[in-house]
């Protein structure tokens, strides 16, 4: 089969405590054409120097995730963009099964590559369990697309944090595509520091721009993100309550949330 070239976007922050597990994880995949691209905001710590023993070819841009992922992918020279989180690990075979489904099909336009967090602490396990009961929901993005139709649809939306990741998807679905299409082989969030305290902090911020996000795409919203719809989500699925602390901890961290996004709407 050809093996046409993927290019994975890494926006990045001080991220020199996550970013060489990353860039390891990708060194490692079983598919070998692949380029890095490194969109950094003017980090103060080792996090470029860590990326240039990667041979990442790296950029320096004050901006947002979402003008940061915009610019990596008019940088970019792939036929496929991969964007990742600085904190997030692949399994060996993410971007080879991603090629595979991709080539297969022309109408694929999108691939979502299932996530799990790891961490031995007690939210980390939480987030985990969080997780588990995505798959196969909208609240799931994929990461993985063909570039052209990135910029043929013009990106994410900069002017959106809130579900961000979520805007490209849609506007390609709308042309027509695949979106949905799925892997098996994992990302891995690293969230071993995870802090409730920040957590919240970092979805007061989000939170401030979910009014523009429910009016712009209201029919996605009412899926993704509306309360009740979560909810329903986890109460609906009976492998839910099969282990106590973690269901309760998890309705705990969602009505935080949901209280944050309130607090954020209104101030």
């Amino acid at each position: 089969m050809e093996k046409p070239l993927v290019s994975i976007i890494i926006p990045t922050y001080n991220s020199e405590k996550t970013i060489s597990r990353c860039l390891n994880s990708i060194a490692k995949q079983t598919y070998e054409n692949i380029e890095v691209l490194i969109i950094d905001n003017y980090s103060k710590d080792r996090t470029l120097d860590i990326a240039k023993k990667f041979k990442a070819r790296i950029y320096l841009l004050k901006s947002g995730r979402a003008k940061a992922k915009n610019y990596g992918t008019k940088k970019a020279r792939g036929k496929y963009v991969l964007y990742l989180d600085s904190d997030m690990e692949l399994e060996p075979e993410v971007v080879e099964e991603c090629v595979y489904l991709a080539e297969k099909n022309s109408k694929i336009a999108g691939i979502i590559i299932p996530e799990e967090t790891i961490g031995s602490s007690f939210w980390a396990k939480v987030r985990n369990y969080e997780r588990k009961f995505y798959a196969g929901t909208l609240v799931e993005s994929p990461r993985f697309f063909r570039r052209k139709l990135v910029l043929n649809a013009g990106g994410f939306d900069e002017d959106i944090i809130f579900y961000e990741e979520a805007t490209l998807p849609i506007k390609i679905e709308k042309l027509g595509y695949n979106v949905r299409a799925r892997i098996s082989s994992k990302i891995k969030h690293i969230e071993e520091h995870f802090s409730l305290r920040q957590w919240i902090i970092k979805k007061l911020f989000y939170a401030k721009t979910l009014r523009k996000y429910r009016e712009r795409y209201r029919e996605y919203y009412v899926k993704q993100a509306n309360p009740t719809a979560r909810l329903l989500i986890f109460l609906l699925n009976k492998k839910f309550y099969k282990n106590p602390p973690l269901c309760l901890a998890v309705l705990y961290l969602k009505t935080l949330e949901y209280l944050a996004s309130l607090i954020a709407m209104i101030t």
